[in-house]
């Protein structure tokens, strides 16, 4: 049997979703196959299928290993503003994307195309929103938190768009995208982790609005 470090709570070894990205920034992530993937990380069909019998279980692997980047890190500094820890928790986990930037482009535009494979991911993204405002020390609870939950949610599909085509060594863009959307919501929707203060800019002019 295979004893790989696996992805905590997905039960996919690492080495399986590491040839998964290997292999999507070769080809696409349409363009591989399971046998390919085995074949990449060196482990037999029957024990691929006992520890992922889909391509859909790689990604689930996958981006339960992101969400594993949210509580890896230090906790955000108490005397930020809460939109300013969500900033840094954010862009934590576009940090851990941008060490496999090919592999991970080639997985999130599958994944963008196929109307159906975003729709089941869509829990898991509401979960993974949950999961970052709660890091960032703002509650997901109740009514207010479920608004902020999607609201997060769409900024952040938002400015995986612009990390996809986002070339820079810094992710400049994707920083600017992220704080002017995240300021937006403000403004817009008054989501509630407002707070009244100047808070450290990520690059966008303060008085943007998103477009």
């Amino acid at each position: 049997m295979m004893t790989e470090n696996t992805t905590k709570s997905a039960g996919c070894p690492d080495a399986v979703v590491d040839a998964a990205l290997f292999l999507a920034a070769e080809r696409g992530w349409n363009g591989i196959s399971l046998a390919d993937i085995a074949a990449e990380a060196g482990v037999t069909l029957a024990d691929m299928r006992v520890v992922a019998e889909s391509k859909s279980a790689i990604l689930k692997a996958f981006l339960a290993r992101l969400d594993d980047s949210l509580w890896t890190g230090a906790l955000p500094a108490a005397d930020e503003t809460p939109r300013d820890r969500l900033f840094d928790v954010v862009m934590r986990r576009f940090d851990v994307m941008q060490e496999q930037r090919a592999g991970v482009k080639a997985i999130f535009r599958g994944l963008l195309a196929d109307p159906l494979l975003l729709l089941m991911s869509g829990p898991h993204l509401l979960k993974t929103s949950a999961r970052m405002l709660e890091v960032s020390g703002i509650s997901a609870s109740g009514p207010a938190g479920a608004l902020k939950v999607k609201g997060l949610t769409a900024i952040y599909l938002a400015v995986l768009r612009v990390w996809l085509s986002d070339d820079s060594p810094d992710m400049g863009r994707t920083m600017a995208a992220l704080d002017r959307f995240l300021r937006g919501a403000e403004s817009i929707a008054g989501l509630a982790w407002r707070v009244p203060g100047t808070a450290r800019s990520a690059g966008a002019d303060p008085g943007n609005n998103p477009a």
